[in-house]
């Protein structure tokens, strides 16, 4: 019985597999046609919002990328809690050497909803007047300076609800648990391409002005604790398409413990099972497929080994699944160097990080999902929430 269900779950691996290296042979190419086309003339008024909190490693140089676009008519919103937060020192010296104005924001403490949304409420009604476009972007990512071009053109196209990119985790040190966590955050990228499903990612969106409006964004962000997936919602109700903009891949350095990378990944998909439940049951259910495949060979050949019966090829089947996610990495590992030529040195010095520990993230997600599913609780920035419902959030703690 039991060898008769593993030989199933093969099969289905088999299958999901080669749809998978179809699925990034077909994203690669998206890429290559995105990196060889014009980003074109649409350069509207901007008001590029960032929320920032506290001092993270390398934010100085981060911020200072989001004042050097190449763009020729943007301001820059930061967004603070408060005006006693660490960072506004940078944002201060920042502020007075930026060759485009900076807008400090302080967004006071959130009631009832995150803390970052209620950051990024505050500087949209700062921006109201004057902006054709909003862009968002985070604190910890380090775009290259046509960034903000690339994402703000295919507005030009005002059918479109909004454009959108997203991170590629780089480690800061040599900490296997900031390797496993940019390994874990790679996957979601190659979710989105040229189909109806893309979400916005909040360190990477480009609205116009008047869409951001007509969806009511604003007050969808209320109660909310994701501003990204509460902006998709929005725009999906509204019927707007979302394009992604893989040329706009945004490098994030990052640094964590095992603590660190369990409070990041519990927090992504507790936030996709409030959010997008649908997606959030999907998700969980390949991972839980993918490792029982995995465990249940693994299983049956120790059996097999200890009574002393021959069982390579159970072995060897169960080495299928990681197989088919070590060579989905390497896919995507190809297309990442030609979006980020400037970080090819590092992608291949890492290149272990997301070909070879492809194969383990399924089993981290799965705990995430286990996770998700008797929990509602995240802690975020130092803040502790509860999820009630996409437009209802309580502060815990602070």
């Amino acid at each position: 019985m039991l060898l008769t269900l593993f030989y199933f779950l093969v099969v289905e691996q088999v299958l999901q597999g080669l749809y998978n290296l179809w699925d990034g042979l077909r994203w690669l190419h998206m890429a290559q046609r995105r990196i060889g086309s014009h980003a074109g003339f649409y350069a509207p008024r901007v008001a590029l919002i960032c929320p920032v909190k506290g001092i993270e490693p390398g934010l100085e140089q981060n911020l200072a990328a989001l004042t050097s676009f190449d763009y020729p008519d943007y301001d820059i919103f930061f967004a603070l809690a408060s005006g006693e937060d660490p960072a506004r020192k940078i944002l201060d010296k920042l502020a007075a050497s930026s060759k485009h104005r900076v807008h400090i924001v302080i967004g006071g403490r959130p009631e009832g909803c995150g803390e970052k949304v209620n950051n990024l409420r505050a500087a949209v009604q700062q921006a109201k007047e004057g902006y054709d476009v909003f862009v968002f972007a985070d604190s910890d990512g380090r775009p290259g300076r046509s960034w903000l071009s690339h994402l703000v053109a295919p507005l030009a196209d005002a059918n479109l609800g909004a454009v959108t990119t997203f991170r590629w985790f780089f480690r800061q040190g040599h900490g296997f648990w900031s390797a496993l966590a940019s390994a874990w955050n790679a996957p979601a990228a190659t979710y989105l391409g040229e189909h109806h499903n893309n979400f916005c990612w909040g360190g990477g969106t480009a609205i116009r002005r008047e869409r951001f409006e007509q969806a009511s964004v604003y007050e969808y962000w209320s109660g909310s604790v994701s501003d990204d997936l509460s902006l998709t919602a929005a725009l999906r109700r509204a019927g707007a398409p979302i394009l992604f903009a893989p040329e706009c891949l945004v490098p994030t350095v990052h640094d964590c413990d095992a603590a660190g990378l369990l409070e990041f990944t519990n927090r992504q998909i507790i936030i996709v099972r409030v959010y997008e439940s649908r997606l959030w049951r999907l998700g969980g259910f390949a991972h839980l497929l993918y490792c029982g495949a995995v465990l249940l060979g693994l299983g049956l050949y120790f059996v097999n080994l200890i009574e002393g019966v021959p069982a390579i090829q159970i072995l060897l089947l169960a080495m299928v699944p990681p197989v088919f996610s070590m060579a989905r990495g390497v896919l995507r590992l190809t297309a990442v160097m030609e979006l980020l030529p400037s970080w090819k040195p590092k992608l291949l010095a890492d290149g272990w990080i997301w070909t070879l520990l492809a194969a383990v993230v399924p089993f981290l997600a799965l705990w995430n999902t286990v996770v998700a599913f008797f929990s509602r609780q995240i802690r975020w920035r130092g803040i502790r929430y509860l999820l009630l419902s996409p437009g209802q959030t309580r502060i815990l703690n602070r």
